[in-house]
């Protein structure tokens, strides 16, 4: 494994600002639309004008609306720094370090991200994006991301010795954190029998193991740790991964995700470890990819996982409901309520973004 890179930017940028739309099945506005109410959110979460900005990001799968588009709807006379990333959750965590750099390196004061999508009734995510690779695996029945990630489902689950029933402990708790969350899409229980009795969408994987297709948008506004003393603070940011089950064609292990390459590095350029963090939000775009990154970042030890589940020992994890039961932002819902558990009294919170075998995780704390 190399070695981390040293990470100047460690406590120099806040989150000071919050923002998410409604999420909904038809949003009927447009992306830009989504992106600018978000925006406006967050920016009066942060008690901040539009012209304070120097800095607007996002990342997004050929369907979003540009930043510069959104800059020119806040009407910003000028703007700085601006990109458009081309990525989907990978994206999550590392958008914060990008943002934190920029801050900490003098370029941007105040920065703005944002993510927006019409996912359910515009561009929806099978049909996103095609690549050299799908070239290769379409032909083999991998109809957008469902039926590769089951692929590699499959064999996590023979592998741990995990089954159905722990794959349902996993929604069943994302659905019981989300009751209490207005925003959640999906708050109704769901009991073991009605969990098995669903069809697959590609097995081992049902409709309720994967994560929901949403209208909507979320922004952050970060700004300097400086200008918002109490404000949660980017403590680390890693990016990375290996051969895994987003290159099948050449992986040793389909079934390894990111956080096997990512949370070894995280811990290592933090200077903290497992037990330091009190909330996880984890990108469960797919249930099973809980459990695998509870293990990988040290968080549960591999050795009586199914029991830590069938127990509900994961309850903590993603309070809100995650992915799977609030609804689907790319990610950047998630990190907006570990703002929200930060503001709350917690110490640590972990953020992590999946694009298979490649994807980002960030610490963020309490100042």
């Amino acid at each position: 494994m190399r070695e981390p890179a040293v990470q100047g930017f460690a406590g120099r940028a806040a989150i000071a600002g919050i923002g998410l739309t409604e999420l909904t099945r038809r949003s009927g506005r447009t992306e830009l639309e989504l992106a600018v109410h978000a925006a406006r959110l967050a920016l009066g979460d942060a008690g901040m004008p539009p012209a304070a900005l120097d800095a607007v990001l996002s990342y997004h799968m050929n369907d979003s609306a540009p930043s510069l588009q959104v800059a020119r709807a806040l009407r910003l006379e000028t703007i700085g720094w601006h990109n458009d990333i081309s990525g989907g959750g990978s994206q999550t965590a590392s958008i914060l370090g990008d943002a934190a750099m920029l801050i900490a390196n003098g370029v941007a004061r105040n920065v703005l991200i944002y993510r927006a999508m019409n996912g359910r009734s515009g561009t929806r995510m099978n049909t996103a994006s095609t690549g050299p690779q799908e070239h290769f695996t379409l032909p083999y029945g991998m109809a957008g991301p469902i039926p590769m990630f089951a692929l590699a489902a499959t064999r996590y689950l023979h592998d741990t010795g995990l089954t159905a029933e722990h794959l349902h402990a996993v929604v069943a708790q994302s659905r019981q954190n989300a009751a209490a969350n207005p925003r959640a899409l999906r708050r109704a229980p769901l009991s073991l029998d009605e969990y098995l009795a669903a069809p697959y969408i590609s097995a081992p994987l049902r409709a309720a193991d994967c994560c929901q297709e949403t209208d909507g948008a979320c922004a952050l506004v970060l700004t300097d740790a400086r200008l918002a003393p109490e404000a949660p603070r980017v403590r680390a940011v890693v990016r990375g991964g290996g051969p895994g089950c987003s290159a099948m064609d050449r992986a040793p292990d389909v079934s390894a995700i990111f956080s096997g390459t990512v949370a070894p590095m995280l811990w290592a350029a933090s200077g903290m470890r497992p037990g330091d963090v009190d909330v996880a939000l984890l990108y469960d775009a797919y249930s099973w990819l809980v459990p695998r990154q509870l293990t990988d970042f040290g968080l549960v030890r591999p050795a009586g996982l199914g029991d830590f589940l069938l127990a509900r020992g994961h309850a903590g994890v993603n309070p809100h409901g995650g992915l799977l039961s609030e609804g689907y932002v790319h990610g950047l819902n998630n990190v907006a309520q570990a703002v929200r558990e930060l503001r709350a009294g917690r110490e640590t919170a972990l953020v992590t973004g999946f694009g298979g075998s490649y994807g980002s995780a960030a610490l963020l704390t309490r100042a």
